[in-house]
């Protein structure tokens, strides 16, 4: 598949820009309606449930945001019990929630993300898509990237790491040489640290990037795990949780489930799985998603 070397900076006309901050986000301004709906969700979901669905459905919406590997613990250990939850593996709904049924509804890719305005920012920019990496080995780019224990998003920058190294047929291992502790962030802090200047870049779900305007380089499908025809290429890569749970490298995909159905939980449930502000903040949905899984409700199934 031909990529772009690198996507120019894009605005999205009439979006509300959420710049990141604390992981919980509460329900002000929402339309009205009566009943109360709870979602914990993965990081990289947050400014599209809090500025794409939140305007589109009539109920008090409260979206919580954290990594998906943490949002699918807090489920499993009982410390949280939101009516929907959605992750950015559905690999984490097997390992932990462990639902009767899930939909998986939204793609994604990994991309390198970078601020055009900074040193480190132009030297991306200079290499662009067949070179990216050398900057970041020689230090000369501030990185951030998220938590392999906490997220998907953390352990996907090690896959994509790994792949890369074997796409460009590299003798040094980028997953063992660039990757350092001091680069780890929040996933809903991460982008927002252009703004404070701590980093230049960041590996990033492409999402992330168009939402907020930025630059960012577009990796080959051979390392962006966005293709399902390269899902056994993907899967020679691997990362033990702290748990001791094993996670593969697959396609992207991202899923949700009700763990309280109610009229009011499916129609907000409907319009987040299908709704068009999907694709408008930068996730790609494919022909047959929303896709569900054996016993899914009759009332959602296709």
């Amino acid at each position: 598949m031909e990529r772009s070397p690198v996507s120019r900076r894009r605005a999205l006309a009439g979006m509300a820009v959420a710049l990141g901050g604390a992981g919980y986000v509460g329900a002000s301004g929402v339309s009205g309606g009566s009943e109360t709906v709870s979602m914990l969700a993965a990081g990289s979901l947050n400014n599209a449930l809090e500025n794409g669905l939140r305007p589109s459905v009539d109920a008090r919406l409260e979206v919580e945001a954290h990594g998906s590997a943490q949002v699918a613990r807090l489920v499993a250990e009982g410390a949280k019990t939101p009516d929907i939850v959605s992750l950015a593996d559905v690999a984490l709904f097997d390992a932990w929630v462990k639902p009767a049924w899930y939909a998986e509804f939204a793609t994604n890719a990994v991309v390198v993300a970078y601020n055009p305005e900074t040193e480190g920012g132009r030297r991306l920019s200079a290499v662009g898509a067949d070179e990216w990496y050398r900057p970041l080995l020689d230090g000369s780019v501030a990185l951030g990237r998220t938590d392999p224990d906490l997220d998907p998003l953390g352990y996907r920058t090690l896959f994509m790491l790994e792949l890369a190294t074997a796409y460009y047929d590299l003798d040094v291992d980028l997953r063992e040489t660039i990757p350092r502790r001091e680069q780890v962030y929040p996933e809903t802090q991460l982008i927002s640290g252009f703004e404070t200047g701590a980093i230049d870049a960041a590996v990033a779900y492409r999402n992330m990037a168009v939402e907020r305007g930025y630059d960012y380089v577009e990796l080959p499908a051979e390392i962006d795990q966005s293709d399902p025809r390269l899902a056994d290429h993907y899967s020679r890569a691997r990362y033990e949780l702290p748990d001791g749970t094993v996670v593969t490298g697959r396609p992207i995909s991202y899923g949700s489930t009700m763990l309280r159905e109610s009229p009011v939980v499916r129609d907000v449930f409907e319009a987040h799985v299908s709704g068009p502000y999907l694709e408008s903040f930068g996730f790609g949905v494919p022909a047959d998603y929303p896709r569900y899984t054996p016993h899914a409700p009759d009332t959602l199934a296709n």
